[in-house]
């Protein structure tokens, strides 16, 4: 089909989890107007009860006016069913491949043939993904970091058959958002989760062979090298679950470099799944 620029003022985002309430939040704060969709019943009210605290926060710290505040508010809402008008969706499902091919099935089906439809995967084949919708041409990864409107990076990833000029309106809404912007072909792991993902492993590696202690890694890799946050840390902030998914798929494409240690087995069987569970690699 011929495919246009689209001028993207109208955004959904499908999934109110922690990554989908972040994307929401910046969206909104950006000047879209956006619906929050989950198909957890009340998920994208108490996603927006979050976002609501957060950007109370953000008042309280300066970093946004109260009459901010409250505009972006007045944007967001709470869609009753799959959105079928907004210019750009983007998909903040769980990473499961099948889950999310399933999801880009149904989504060409009630959004507009127009819409630009978008993953925010952090690992996960984008090419894959969009061999499920009725226009490949249309599917872009947009891989926002946690927490979402602290993180500067947003990585876009351009699947096989993506159209150029998806990347162009991708860019455009980066930009928009307030994020840097970096642009990856579809490759295993992309750039930011390869490169992340070695430096965990192998961090918890050192940790399960007594190397030295959490605390001790993180501050070698952030005082040594300038890292904000150490990767111990940082696997706590995205979740011990995540990272071990993430893992186990670059284990399937890449090989054995990319094999979780047991450690990060263990702690996920016993449910410590970081930040969002009270204890990780540290508790909270």
């Amino acid at each position: 089909m011929a495919i246009t620029v689209l001028d993207v003022q109208r955004v959904a985002v499908i999934g109110a989890g922690t990554m989908g309430t972040g994307i929401a939040q910046v969206a909104a704060r950006a000047g879209y107007r956006v619906e929050l969709f989950d198909v957890v019943p009340g998920a994208a009210q108490k996603s927006l009860e979050r976002i609501g605290d957060s950007l109370g926060r953000a008042v309280e710290k300066g970093r946004c006016t109260a009459a901010e505040r409250d505009q972006a508010l007045a944007r967001l809402s709470v869609a009753a069913q799959m959105p079928a008008e907004a210019d750009l969706i983007i998909e903040a499902a769980p990473e499961d491949l099948e889950l999310k091919r399933d999801l880009f099935a149904r989504l060409s089906k009630s959004a507009r043939a127009d819409a630009i439809l978008a993953t925010n995967t952090s690992s996960l084949p984008i090419t894959a993904i969009a061999a499920a919708a009725t226009h490949p041409e249309r599917v872009i990864g947009l891989h926002f970091f946690n927490p979402v409107p602290a993180m500067k990076l947003l990585e876009i990833v351009q699947g096989e058959r993506t159209h150029p000029l998806v990347v162009t309106a991708a860019r455009a809404v980066g930009a928009r958002m307030g994020k840097e912007v970096v642009v990856v072909r579809d490759a295993p792991g992309f750039a930011t989760s390869r490169l992340g993902i070695a430096l965990a492993m192998e961090a918890i590696r050192m940790l399960e062979e007594g190397v030295a202690t959490a605390e001790e890694i993180d501050r070698a890799i952030e005082l040594g090298y300038g890292h904000p946050m150490g990767p111990l840390k940082l696997t706590d902030q995205v979740g011990l679950d995540v990272r071990l998914a993430i893992a186990e798929h670059l284990l399937k494409e890449l090989g054995e470099r990319f094999r979780p240690p047991q450690l990060l087995r263990r702690l996920v069987r016993a449910g410590k799944l970081g930040k969002k569970s009270g204890e990780g690699f540290y508790k909270y």
